[in-house]
């Protein structure tokens, strides 16, 4: 189980760039300045769309705290595009189709949903240090209000 103060696991995944562009991430090239990576369930669904809005629309605050965003989820590339496009989205979305990076990081097991167990996606952010070094971890996390409340752990700390 990955804790904070551990070093953060390294990945490859396909994703789309800041400038639409397909390509392979590896987490050290995520990591030119402290990273917010965050897991999401599903491109274009209420809680995914307006978890990576706030993230959009917070993405110059983020920014200005030395922190830079990705965001993880097992859809297709294709599918990222389309997110990406629509949502007006400024920040790289990677995909993991066989939730193994999800897993590795925690991201990835069972849930409840409406009093039902299941297995999937667990939302989920982490801080991670230029060092690689993972500095804050959310489990659970509601979509609406997270990242304002990643922007006030960041200015507490």
């Amino acid at each position: 189980m990955l804790k904070e103060d551990d070093k953060a696991f390294d990945f490859k995944l396909s994703g789309i760039d800041n400038n639409g562009n397909e390509k392979i991430f590896s987490l050290k090239d995520l990591l030119d300045k402290d990273l917010i990576l965050y897991f999401y369930p599903k491109d274009n669904t209420p809680g995914c769309t307006a978890e990576a809005c706030d993230f959009r629309d917070n993405f110059n605050a983020l920014l200005s705290k030395g922190y830079n965003v990705a965001g993880v989820s097992p859809d297709s590339v294709a599918s990222h595009i389309k997110f990406k496009e629509k949502q007006n989205l400024i920040f790289p979305l990677l995909s993991d189709p066989d939730k193994k990076i999800a897993e590795a990081y925690d991201a990835y097991g069972e849930k409840k949903l409406y009093g039902k167990i299941t297995k999937g996606i667990i939302r989920s952010t982490y801080l991670i240090s230029k060092d690689g070094t993972v500095k804050k971890i959310w489990h659970n996390v509601k979509a609406k209000g997270h990242v304002a409340a990643v922007l006030s752990f960041l200015s507490a700390s």
